[in-house]
Parts: C-alpha cells; structure tokens; sequence
C-alpha cells in the first residue's frame, strides 16, 4: 500500500493495544483471578483484530487506483469514478466496512474492481465466517452454530442466515470430488468395496417423497388421544448413503467366525470415501459410488466388491451401473442381516430368550456360511410345516423365502477363502455417524436444501477432505462472484 503511512493506517488498532496493556499493567486487573483476566482479555483481543482488520481495509481503499475506465460485465464502459462507496462485511473478527471505488455510468449498475481484489464474498458475510458455520453447523444444532459463531466474531447470526451459508459451502461439493485426482493408490492385492444403505430423515411436513408422500396423506389415527403400534407422529425420508474404500484381503473359515476362541483380524478398510443426499434418487448415489470407484481404478485392473443386505432395489442398481461401465463386480449379501432373519426364525421354534435357540441359529448360519443356503430354506420350511402354526410357520417362511431367494448372493465360501468381507460394517456405521448422530438430534425436523447441505459437509469432514474442499470452494466462489465482473481499462 504505497504513500501510506502505516503508523497513521493502523492509529486506531494500536491505540486498543496499548489500552490493553494499560489495563493489564493497572490496579483494576491487579485484583483479578485468572478467569476474568482471561475474559477481559479475550474481549479486547477480539476489538483489536477488529480494528486491525479494519485499517488494513481503510489502508486498501486510501491506496486503491483510480482507473481511466472501466467496463462492466454488461459490456458499458464506465468513466465516472466515486471513492468511499462502502459496503458491511461480518468477519470472523466482527463487523467491519470496506470501502472502494466505485465506477459509474447513467443507467448502469455500478462497478467495483476493488471487490475483485479483495475477492469478497457475494453477500455480507466473509468467507473465514462462512467457513466456521462449515465447520459448527455438522456438528450441532443450527441454533447452537449461531450462538457459537455470534461468540467468537461477535456477529450475529440467525438460524435462516445460518441455513444460507450452510448450502452455499456445500454448493460444489459434486464438482470437487468430480475433479478431484484419485487418492494415492492401493496396494498390490487390495480390492475395491462398494456399499449401499439409507437411513431415515425426519422431514418437515410435504418434503417426503412422492411415494411416502402418497401413504401419509391415506393414513389415518387409529384412536383419539394417544398412538396406536406402529404409528408415529412425524414424516421420514430416506437418505442414500454410499461407501467406497479399499481393502487387503484376509481369508477366513466358518469355524474361525464361530467357533469360542479368539477371532482372526477381520479385513480393515483403508481409504474410505462416504456421500449420504436426501435429494438424488438411491440410483444416483449408487452411480456416484462407481463413478468414485472409478476414478480409483481407471484402468479396471482391480477385484471389484459390493456388499448389500438383501434389497433388491440396490441389487438391481449396483448391477446396472456395473453392466453400464462394463465392470465384472461380486455381489455379497452382509452375514449380518442374514443372522438376523434366522433369529427371527429361531423364535418360531423356541420360547423368547431360549438358551437353545443361539445354538440353532449357530448350527443353521455355519451351514449358510459353508455354501448351503437353499439346504437350509428347505429344512426351515420342512421343520415349519411339521411343528408350528399357521402363524409362526408364515414367519419361518419368510426367513426361508429371503435365503431362497439371495442365494445367488451368499457365496460366502468363496468370499471367505478370497479374505473379502461379508458385511457391511462400514456402511452401517455411516448411516449412524454421518446421518443418525445429527440428522436425528431431538426436535430436529428437516428441509430438503439444509439437510442435503448438512450431509454434505458432514461427508467432507468423515472424508478428512474438508480444508482441501474448501480451496476449490474459494475459488469457484472467485469464478461464480468476479470472473466477468469487468474489465479495466489498458
């Protein structure tokens, strides 16, 4: 900033400074605790970077040039220049006011070069504060954001203004991972695993899908005054959540699964990358799961692995989106959910909480374990017809239908010998961080845009690529707000 003095630019800032340690130095702090020196302290610490911030900007604006001319992005030149127009920006170290020139012309909007240079935001609030409400907002509560982030800068906040800023960060959150290179690569050997779930948003009233939507405005309260079984008072949505990540490869038995004993180490993941949106369709979260996959292995030069739990839906998508890329992909149904479907089948034939029905369920799963499934359906509905009612038979069907019909997808001898996984730990564990842990705190109740925002920066942090997402937002932010803003004068 030449032909500026810097100790008449920043008189103000070190004037607070010396206040400060006026105070520090006086009686007045002399009788204090440490608590409330930390106070006193942190407040006028605080006013100081204020005030430093805001004579850099005066020093900016007294040292701007004046240009001949300038032209606008509507392609009017403008030769009348007036100095001082001001506009407010909230700052991560409170309210300040940037003043420039400002290039005019009749009729024309005018014209700021200076906002360019300094690369300011579109509206009043700075980016390092639309960066905290990036970083508070996944956490907690809107409401709790606010007040934290009125704390430290001492900028009010307000739960809308919170909201905005919120879908404005994760705004390029597509483009980034669509442009992003590929993580270091895998190791020899390591294969590549897909996964696919979703996991409930309660929503605000009318943003279900149209599906949900439909079923809600059909039901009914079944009694005045209280709920009956299975009603609840609130709307879901789903959100899709995907996994992708690599694996090195642990073979296994049956019996090293069940058998007492300690287990073998289990297959870890490495280099998990998480997306969960409650706006796209569970058919686009599944192709941008590949189209991750992808760009960790270009040249298909890896074994590809999915995992699901049964739902034919994601079944059908996982091999729809393989068959589109041409890519030869194992399809495995997670154990867990299997085991699920024969506890519910071992209350058939036993008394709740009966010591032998572990045994049963452990006997029936070692021999879904070593490759015999439909062997297994068949004894379940044998057994059902000879010893049970009608009504317990029917549940014992249904365990007996899902191994009937994912038998194509509990090759689990063949993954255990491989050393892939068999279930979908990883997946499970998202939908209850990236989604449940926040998306479910008590009261909460969702719009689409928010909950879509929250989710997305809530995957950047899971993904430890938040600092270098927030580079490229910086600069799509620069392209979006200044790129044809003008142009000056030669």
């Amino acid at each position: 900033m030449p032909g500026y003095a810097v100790d008449e630019a920043f008189a103000r800032s070190r004037e607070v400074f010396a206040r400060a340690v006026e105070w520090l130095a006086g009686p007045e702090a002399a009788g204090l605790g440490h608590a409330a020196v930390e106070e006193g302290l942190a407040a006028r610490g605080r006013e100081m970077q204020r005030l430093l911030f805001q004579d850099y900007l005066d020093a900016r604006a007294a040292a701007e040039p004046r240009r001949e001319q300038v032209t606008g992005p509507d392609g009017v030149c403008r030769r009348r220049a007036e100095p001082g127009h001001a506009r407010p920006l909230s700052s991560v170290f409170g309210p300040v006011r940037v003043r420039r020139i400002a290039y005019r012309a009749p009729g024309a909007r005018n014209v700021h070069p200076a906002d360019e240079q300094l690369r300011l935001p579109a509206g009043k609030h700075s980016h390092g504060l639309a960066k905290m409400v990036a970083v508070l907002a996944p956490r907690g509560s809107l409401a709790g954001a606010c007040a934290e982030v009125t704390a430290r800068s001492g900028c009010a906040l307000g739960t809308r203004q919170c909201q905005q800023l919120a879908r404005a960060a994760a705004a390029d959150f597509d483009g980034f991972y669509a442009a992003r290179r590929p993580p270091p690569g895998a190791a020899p050997g390591d294969v590549l695993v897909l996964e696919l779930d979703a996991k409930g948003i309660a929503v605000l009233p009318g943003q279900q899908r149209p599906r949900s939507a439909r079923a809600a405005r059909k039901s009914a309260p079944k009694q005045d005054g209280r709920l009956s079984r299975g009603e609840v008072r609130t709307r879901k949505r789903m959100a899709e959540v995907a996994a992708v990540f690599d694996l090195a490869p642990v073979p296994r038995t049956a019996a090293a699964i069940l058998d007492p004993g300690p287990r073998p180490p289990a297959p870890r993941a490495a280099g998990k990358w998480l997306t969960a949106s409650i706006a796209a369709r569970a058919a686009e979260v599944a192709a941008a799961a590949f189209a991750e996959a992808d760009r960790r292995d270009p040249a298909r030069q890896r074994t590809w692995i999915a995992l699901a739990d049964g739902n034919k839906d994601q079944i059908r998508w996982i091999r729809a989106q393989a068959a589109a890329r041409g890519i030869t992909i194992t399809i495995t149904i997670d154990v867990i959910h299997v085991t699920e479907y024969l506890w519910d089948a071992a209350w058939c034939f036993y008394p709740e909480a009966s010591p032998e029905a572990g045994p049963w369920v452990r006997d029936h799963l070692r021999a879904i374990l070593d490759g015999r499934a439909r062997q297994v359906a068949a004894a379940l509905r044998d057994a059902a017809a000879a010893q049970l009612s009608a009504a317990k038979r029917k549940a014992a069907a249904r365990t007996a239908a899902y191994l009937e019909t994912n038998a194509a997808w509990l090759d689990y001898p063949r993954a255990l010998a491989a050393g892939w996984p068999i279930s979908t730990g990883v997946i499970e564990g998202a939908c209850r961080y990236l989604v449940k842990d926040r998306m479910a705190i008590t009261g909460a109740r969702w719009g689409i845009q928010t909950a879509e925002a929250i989710l997305k920066l809530r995957a950047l942090h899971a993904n430890g690529d938040f600092d270098e997402y927030w580079a490229y937002h910086l600069h799509r932010e620069h392209q979006r707000n200044h790129q044809a803003s003008h142009a000056l004068a030669a």
